[in-house]
């Protein structure tokens, strides 16, 4: 890899530092090419992607960025897992290490926050943005179902009375 290559591969890496909201570094060794496949199938279907590099070069994208705090942890075989998603990441790697002990989490950060392993592992039994959208929405909505559903039972319930009252011997003989 030459100068340009390098600094190309730096600025591509920074822009990922930039545009992440969690990145989680993890250790690989002796993963096989049919695995490391498997895991990055699996990671972008999560919406999220998976990215080897020299520590070197992540060392020097790290610079400017809100993961510099991320640097101590480059070191042996690493690779980075990152996604604007803050649980999709995080949850594939973590699913994935528990089924494959060649992989493991080393740590990583949320925004501005550092997160080690225990704390990645616990970000990844969260429910996704979108589910918790769905969640909020949901609730959200439900009062205002109730609510209609209540002004709308007692004109259900007169017309109900009227519809009784008519059946009777006594509306027959009214109308």
């Amino acid at each position: 890899m030459n100068r340009s290559e390098k600094a190309e591969a730096i600025a591509e890496l920074n822009q990922i530092f930039k545009d992440a909201n969690l990145m989680v570094v993890t250790r690989q060794s002796g993963l096989s090419v049919q695995e490391v496949t498997d895991l990055r199938r699996k990671v972008r279907a999560a919406g999220a992607s998976y990215k080897v590099a020299k520590n070197r070069l992540m060392l020097r994208a790290l610079e400017g960025t809100s993961f510099t705090a991320l640097g101590t942890l480059f070191k042996g075989p690493t690779a980075i897992a990152y996604s604007k998603d803050p649980v999709a990441a995080a949850k594939v790697i973590s699913a994935f290490a528990k089924g494959n002990e060649k992989l493991s989490i080393v740590g990583g950060a949320l925004g501005e926050n550092t997160l080690d392993v225990a704390g990645v592992q616990a970000l990844a039994t969260l429910p996704s943005l979108d589910a918790l959208r769905g969640t909020i929405i949901g609730l959200i909505q439900a009062p205002a179902t109730k609510i209609a559903g209540v002004l709308a039972a007692p004109a259900g319930q007169l017309a109900r009375v009227f519809g009784a009252y008519g059946a009777t011997e006594d509306g027959a003989k009214a109308a």
